[in-house]
C-alpha cells in the first residue's frame, strides 16, 4: 500500500475495495421517490416493465429526475456487505413514452384522442 494508506478493520486492502464492485444499467424506470440526506440523495425508482423498484444514491446531488418521466439509468454497485446501486449516468428514456403515475379510469372516463 502507499504512503498514508492503511487496511480497513476488515482486512481488505484499499485497492480491492474496486474488485468489489460491478456495473448496472436499467430501462423504464419512474421516479418514486426522492429522500435528501447530508451526504447524498435516495431515489426509489420503479421499472414499469418487471415492477421492480431499487434505491439508488447520488452522492453528486446533481440529479434532477421528474415523476412523468421514463429514464435509463447507469452506475456501479457495491457489493461489499450490503447493495447499493450508486448513480453515475441518468438520460431520459426515449423508447419509452411519458406516462403518468395516475391510474387509468376503469369506465373510460377521461380525455380522448380518437378522431
Amino acid at each position: 500500500m502507499g504512503a498514508g494508506a492503511s487496511a480497513p478493520a476488515s482486512g481488505l486492502s484499499l485497492y480491492s475495495l474496486s474488485d468489489l464492485m460491478f456495473n448496472f444499467s436499467a430501462n423504464h424506470l419512474f421516479l418514486l421517490s426522492r429522500t435528501e440526506y447530508r451526504s447524498c440523495g435516495v431515489f426509489l425508482m420503479q421499472d414499469r416493465d418487471t415492477q421492480r423498484v431499487y434505491r439508488l444514491y447520488d452522492f453528486t446531488k446533481a440529479q434532477l429526475i421528474s415523476p412523468d418521466q421514463a429514464y435509463c439509468i447507469a452506475g456501479k454497485v457495491n457489493s461489499a456487505d450490503k447493495l447499493y446501486l450508486v448513480i453515475e449516468s441518468v438520460r431520459p428514456d426515449t423508447k419509452h413514452a411519458r406516462c403518468s403515475n395516475a391510474p387509468a379510469h376503469v369506465d373510460g372516463a377521461g380525455e380522448s384522442h380518437i378522431e
